[in-house]
């Protein structure tokens, strides 16, 4: 199987996917437990649960990105292996 991107810019993209997973996870859980800082305080606390679960979607959105780009990573280490040139 030969990989889609090149190994600079699926590695790239597995370290952006890492730090993007820990922040969205970070704020989605402080969205969810109706964080103060971030609904608009204690009194009128807006819908956080709601805006939780966008930010988790875009979690799993990363996830797969990391899946995919670390295999892709994968692909261009057996890749050199093998002596392939890599253009």
């Amino acid at each position: 199987m030969k990989p889609l991107v090149s190994a600079m810019q699926a590695w790239s993209c597995f370290v952006i996917s890492v730090f993007a997973i820990i922040i969205l996870s970070i704020l989605g859980a402080a969205f969810k437990n109706n964080h103060e800082e971030f609904v608009g305080g204690i009194e009128q606390p807006e819908d956080g649960p709601a805006v939780a679960s966008t930010i988790f979607i875009a979690v799993f959105v990363y996830i797969g990105f990391l899946v995919f780009c670390g295999l892709q990573g994968l692909l261009h280490m057996r890749e050199s292996r093998r002596g392939a040139i890599a253009l």
